[in-house]
């Protein structure tokens, strides 16, 4: 039996799981299954790799999409470039990195992107962030992080100001804040000066509907969350661990 999987802490808005054992059953894939490992420490991932002698591919999600990188034999050219990882093929316990957020996060944004969209705004810094960097600057997109904290490289939430919000008319939410069961969070900032013109990302897919989101629409913004993505870079990584991946190019 070929053993698929999940690793990432926690793992209660595990989308994954459910796809795959869904997918196996529809496609009538009998000599496959995924489980979920739910890790305290990404140092872990030697136990389970040890555990598991079956497992053949990872999916990687918060928080660990960028310190897994230290476990991977060979990471193929997105990973390099973007220092994050979200899927795994394992060969002879060997690991073999690559980022299918990016495939999956560029289709999903272009499908309702619109020319005016040339400033933005991404929350967050983490892996997730860094996939929806390398496909802004990709497409020739101006943008600025937004984190807890401000440093070189990002703004502070108390420094976005309305001018900011109206400058950057794509918001794209990276963090996991109002994720189920956190869904009464919101990240701060003036919604109110969200126009019509705007688009909002959301990465999350459960719920559907994000706070983030519902404020955009309330100001008539166009919206999309993550589950387009997740679908997307879920048959990626099934074409990896059957060796049917093209490589995305830059």
């Amino acid at each position: 039996m070929r053993l698929f999987g999940l690793i990432g802490y926690p793992l209660t808005h595990s989308f994954s799981k459910n796809y795959f054992t869904e997918k196996f059953k529809k496609e009538g894939i009998e000599d496959c299954s995924y489980k979920n490992f739910q890790l305290a420490t990404i140092s872990d991932l030697r136990r389970v790799i040890e555990e598991n002698p079956n497992l053949q591919g990872l999916n990687v999600t918060i928080p660990y999409k960028e310190s897994v990188l230290q476990f991977l034999n060979e990471s193929n050219e997105l990973v390099r470039q973007t220092g994050a990882c979200n899927c795994i093929k394992i060969e002879n316990k060997r690991l073999f990195g690559y980022n299918t957020d990016v495939i999956g996060f560029e289709r999903s944004l272009l499908s309702k992107l619109q020319s005016h969209h040339t400033n933005a705004l991404i929350l967050g810094t983490g892996g997730a962030a860094k996939a929806a960097e390398f496909v802004l600057h990709k497409n020739g997109i101006q943008y600025k992080n937004v984190s807890r904290q401000p440093s070189t490289h990002s703004l502070s939430y108390d420094h976005v100001t309305e001018e900011a919000i109206k400058k950057n008319t794509l918001i794209i939410n990276t963090t996991p804040v109002g994720m189920f069961p956190h869904t009464n969070e919101i990240p701060p900032l003036p919604y109110h000066a969200i126009t019509p013109r705007h688009f909002l990302f959301d990465l999350i897919y459960n719920p559907p509907k994000t706070l983030f989101l519902s404020k955009g629409e309330e100001y008539g913004a166009i919206i999309q969350n993550g589950y387009d993505m997740l679908i997307c870079q879920a048959e990626e990584s099934w074409k990896i661990w059957n060796n049917e991946f093209l490589e995305f190019t830059a």
